[in-house]
């Protein structure tokens, strides 16, 4: 187990809120990494995604960065225009 892995437990057991706020901001933050190796993959900054999507630089970074509530329309228009397609699973 890694010293992150143990420090993420020992503050679940110790902070009852952030073992409950823990996992969904996680997988959160996991959207956000994707989304950007996803951009980076294609070649492609902010500034030039943003043109594609008809939005602001502003924008890409906050989808990026902060990825809680982002609409499956967002997802999917961001996807298309890094070469991709959308995939959903639930488990």
């Amino acid at each position: 187990m890694s010293d992150l892995q143990k420090y993420i437990q020992k503050r679940k057991s110790d902070d009852p809120e952030f073992a409950m706020n823990f996992d969904s901001g996680y997988e959160q933050f996991k959207i956000g990494v994707m989304l950007k190796q996803a951009r980076q993959e294609a070649g492609l900054t902010q500034e030039q995604l943003a043109a594609r999507l008809r939005t602001q630089k502003t924008a890409i970074s906050r989808i990026e960065n902060h990825a809680e509530d982002i609409k499956l329309s967002t997802l999917e228009r961001f996807a298309e225009a890094v070469g991709k397609r959308l995939t959903l699973k639930i488990a």
